[in-house]
C-alpha cells in the first residue's frame, strides 16, 4: 500500500510540472498570429513602389490557427492539472485514465507520464485506493 501511495504521489508531482510546461510551450503558438497581425497590417499598407501586398485572409488563417492552438495547448494544461489533484485526492479514477490516455500524444513528456500513469492506475491495489477514496496515509 505505501508503495502505490508513494507512486501516486510522484505521479502528483509529475502531472503538475508537464501541466507548468503545457501552459508555457502552448504560448509559442501565439508567435503565429502575431506573425498574422503583420500579415494584416502588410495586407492593409502596400508598400512603396510596386510592391503586391500579402492577400488579407492569410493573416487572418495565422491568426486564428495562433488562437486555436493556444485554446488547444492551454486546455490540455488545465486538464493534467486537474487530473494531478484527482490522483492527490484519489478521485475520478477514469477521468485521469482518459488524461493519461490524451497525455501520450505530447511527446515526449506526455507519453512517458501518460504511461506511467496508466501503468500505475491499472494495478488492483490503486483502483482499491481509488475505489475507498482514500487520500495519503
Amino acid at each position: 500500500m505505501n508503495e502505490d501511495n508513494e507512486r501516486l504521489r510522484l505521479l502528483v508531482i509529475f502531472h503538475y510540472v508537464v501541466a507548468g510546461f503545457t501552459a508555457l510551450l502552448s504560448f509559442f503558438p501565439l508567435l503565429y498570429s502575431i506573425v498574422g497581425g503583420f500579415l494584416l497590417y502588410a495586407a492593409h499598407h502596400p508598400g512603396p513602389g510596386n510592391q503586391e501586398p500579402p492577400p488579407a485572409f492569410l493573416g487572418w488563417i495565422f491568426i486564428l490557427l495562433g488562437a486555436f492552438f493556444f485554446l488547444v495547448g492551454v486546455t490540455m494544461a488545465i486538464c493534467i492539472l486537474i487530473a494531478g489533484g484527482c490522483l492527490s485526492r484519489r478521485k475520478a479514477f477514469s477521468s485521469v485514465l482518459v488524461v493519461a490516455c490524451v497525455e501520450c500524444f505530447f511527446i515526449p513528456f506526455g507519453t512517458i507520464l501518460g504511461v506511467f500513469t496508466i501503468v500505475a492506475l491499472s494495478r488492483e491495489s490503486v483502483r482499491a485506493l481509488f475505489s475507498t477514496g482514500q487520500s495519503r496515509a
